[in-house]
């Protein structure tokens, strides 16, 4: 035999024994984990924990994927031990996504309320000339809509006849008063008399022109002069700022027409609005501090008695306060910031971001595991700044996602879609399958037992659960020949309180899959 030929042979046997080394790798890798090295025992279908398989591969009947059953007692990746829209994330898009995690906090102690403002004019203080008979203006001044103007001040002239009589007769009662001799004591009882119904009628006639719209100061100087005045002078009744200006020299005005309003600034209200409970933090009397933004200005304000009003179009519930506004600083509709301070007692409380209020409920995503967060439903109290009041739904020291949270919600409702549930889901207590509350009320699938209402994905669940109250999740769902594989500590787990859960070892038909009688499969998360 030549040297070429057995060099020959040596390296196909060399390829052979590589080849069958390789070989018998690849069978051994169908029996174990990539990762750790765990035993596979075998395959089964999601849908159909029934059907399993020897090898890896596909469902026959739905497609997807079938998953490992390893000897420790998982199935997949763990993660169909997870309510439904619980949601997996892997470390390295944890940050490219931007989720942050804290955790729940129980604190007091004095905390500062900051909120928006708006400055109106003090209704007591704000003066409305309406027009009492109709006329022409006849000459305005310099004042227009924003100028600060003083009380008694000319706004402006108008002329009406029907000043004519009035002024007349208060001329001519005048004139009649003068002609009466002697004075004082001197008066006889017949002057006297006479000197009484000229005063009586002298106050008539002054009031008729107070009513038509003269002022007091107008009226006493034509007693003064004893001259009629033609031109009726429009006076400012107190000192404040124009609001409103509704005339023009030559213009002709009705009867009942708004001139003037005039806003006394000198005292003005702050309308602060709150959401919730924040207004039970407002009493009356207390002392709120007042900032005009940008400015570095400071006032002090006084609550209001008044009860707080409704806004409709906010849905804000608005606080008046009460502040001294002596350089007219503040302006109407000028917002404001208002800051109080209080003193808050423990309460369990998350950021405001944490939070994701649907409108119909609140939810918080709790984090069980590196990277998995669970949809949990919250009930909130109130808004302490920017963090918010939690009465129900967690506990103190549980991790939560504090930002990223509609990123989770997207994710979190596309599986909750996918597993069925669309309301709340609740445990079956007899296979641990989740299932949709509110389609196990329609169905009938519930039963009252030991205080509890327990939901059932089935009535063969249903039926084992009247036969044996106390059956724990899993018990006697998998008919198959394989062996029941049993979480390691099984209970019946509310979703709002599965703390212990995520970390269970389940069964096959305890994962929340579908049995081979038909249940529902929850939404995974890979």
């Amino acid at each position: 035999m030549s040297k070429r030929l057995v060099i020959s042979i040596i390296l196909l046997l060399m390829a052979a024994s590589f080849l069958a080394g390789a070989w018998i790798s690849y069978l051994k890798a169908g029996k174990a984990s990539p990762a750790g090295g765990r035993k596979i025992l075998y395959y089964v279908d999601p849908m159909h924990p029934s059907y399993r398989s020897d090898k890896p591969g596909t469902a026959p009947d739905c497609g997807m994927p079938l998953e490992p059953v390893y000897a420790d007692g998982t199935v997949g990746d763990g993660s169909t031990s997870l309510p439904p829209g619980a949601v997996r994330v892997s470390p390295e898009k944890l940050q490219t996504i931007g989720i942050v995690t804290g955790t729940v906090e129980k604190s007091s102690g004095s905390q500062n309320l900051r909120l928006t403002g708006r400055v109106a004019p003090d209704e007591s203080k704000v003066y409305v000339i309406n027009a009492t008979i109709d006329g022409w203006i006849t000459a305005v001044g310099s004042n227009t809509t924003g100028s600060i103007v003083r009380k008694n001040e000319v706004l402006a002239t108008f002329y009406s006849s029907e000043f004519l009589s009035a002024g007349q007769a208060l001329i001519y009662a005048l004139s009649s008063m003068d002609r009466i001799p002697g004075g004082g004591t001197s008066m006889n009882q017949a002057q006297h008399d006479q000197m009484q119904q000229f005063n009586l009628s002298l106050k008539q006639y002054r009031d008729s022109l107070r009513n038509l719209g003269m002022g007091d100061r107008q009226i006493n100087e034509m007693i003064r002069t004893r001259k009629y005045m033609e031109n009726v002078d429009i006076d400012a009744p107190a000192s404040g700022l124009v609001l409103v200006r509704n005339v023009s020299a030559g213009q002709r005005f009705e009867r009942g027409k708004e001139l003037y309003r005039i806003a006394d600034l000198s005292k003005v209200w702050v309308l602060a609005d709150t959401y919730g409970a924040e207004v039970d933090q407002f009493k009356p009397g207390m002392r709120v501090k007042i900032s005009l933004p940008n400015r570095g200005k400071t006032f002090f304000a006084r609550v209001s008695p008044i009860l707080p009003q409704f806004d409709p179009t906010g849905r804000t519930l608005k606080v008046r306060l009460e502040v001294d506004n002596p350089d007219y600083l503040l302006r109407p509709d000028m917002y404001v910031d208002v800051e109080l301070p209080f003193n808050t007692p423990p309460m369990l409380s998350v950021p405001a971001d944490a939070v994701l209020d649907s409108g119909l409920k609140k939810t918080v995503f709790v984090e069980k595991g590196t990277g998995i967060f669970v949809p949990r439903e919250v009930e909130t109290g109130r808004n302490i700044g920017n963090r918010i009041e939690i009465l129900t739904g967690l506990k103190e020291g549980e991790r939560i996602a504090i930002s990223g949270t509609f990123l989770l919600d997207s994710e979190s409702r596309m599986k909750s879609a996918a597993s069925g549930i669309s309301g709340t889901p609740q445990q079956d207590p007899v296979c641990g399958m989740y299932v949709d509350e509110t389609k196990a009320r329609s169905k009938g699938l519930m039963i009252e037992a030991g205080g509890k209402t327990n939901f059932f994905c089935s009535d063969d669940c249903k039926g084992k659960f009247k036969k044996q109250p106390a059956v724990k999740p899993g018990s006697g769902t998998s008919k198959s020949k394989a062996p029941a594989v049993m979480p390691a500590k099984t209970e019946v787990i509310n979703p709002a309180e599965h703390d212990a859960h995520a970390g269970h070892k389940a069964a096959p038909a305890a994962s929340g899959q579908m049995d081979h009688s038909g249940h529902d499969m929850q939404g995974g998360m890979k």
